[in-house]
């Protein structure tokens, strides 16, 4: 057959019907339409700075911390020697799925918590109970724009990051971290973000 009657025939030939997003997201797998390699279930995304941090995502070592000035690593960050903030997580169920989809975002400590956070942040055990209270410092998709959004920072053991909750219970974030988000929902925050599937 020649080659412009294999493409007449191959139009004429019935697609399979494509997968919808749901569909791809509960069988694990989707082709990125951004980036067009396959990702798997759990993805979770991730910022590599708070929104303010104003220099290139150059990480240096947990190891360097300075109080003073300007510094970024993969879980600290100090803004002009004023502002602290560290690398966490927050989590949000997924209808009809075992895993929760994570966010890896930034919050802000004082500078009392900050030294705390940094004195134990090698220790097994958290180095407090109580929740402490931050500002959650990078949007999300259409949950999080330009509005400060208050968090409590929830630290856990065992260097695993905080977790955030939304400190206010009527916030589109709070109501999905309360009540979880579809996967469609879900799929929209990853088109979002440049890694939803192809359609």
């Amino acid at each position: 057959m020649s080659n412009w009657a294999q493409r007449f025939w191959d139009r004429l030939r019935p697609t399979a019907p494509s997968r919808s997003s749901s569909e791809q997201l509960h069988q694990g797998r989707w082709r990125c339409v951004n980036c067009d390699r396959e990702h798997s279930w759990p993805f979770d995304l991730a910022a590599n700075a708070p929104d303010p941090w104003p220099h290139a995502t150059d990480y240096e070592a947990n190891g360097a911390l300075r109080m003073d000035g300007d510094f970024l690593s993969e879980d600290f960050c100090v803004l002009n020697g004023e502002h602290f903030f560290v690398r966490a997580v927050m989590t949000i169920p997924v209808h009809g799925m075992a895993d929760d989809f994570g966010f890896g975002c930034w919050s802000t400590l004082s500078r009392q918590n900050f030294e705390k956070y940094v004195d134990a942040f090698d220790s097994p055990r958290p180095s407090q109970e109580e929740l402490w209270s931050g500002w959650l410092c990078n949007r999300m998709a259409d949950f999080v724009e330009d509005d400060p959004l208050g968090v409590w920072v929830q630290l856990r053991p065992g260097r695993q990051r905080p977790l955030l909750w939304a400190m206010d219970n009527d916030h589109p974030l709070a109501l999905a971290q309360e009540n979880g988000i579809s996967a469609d929902q879900l799929m929209t925050i990853f088109r979002h973000y440049g890694h939803g599937p192809e359609v």
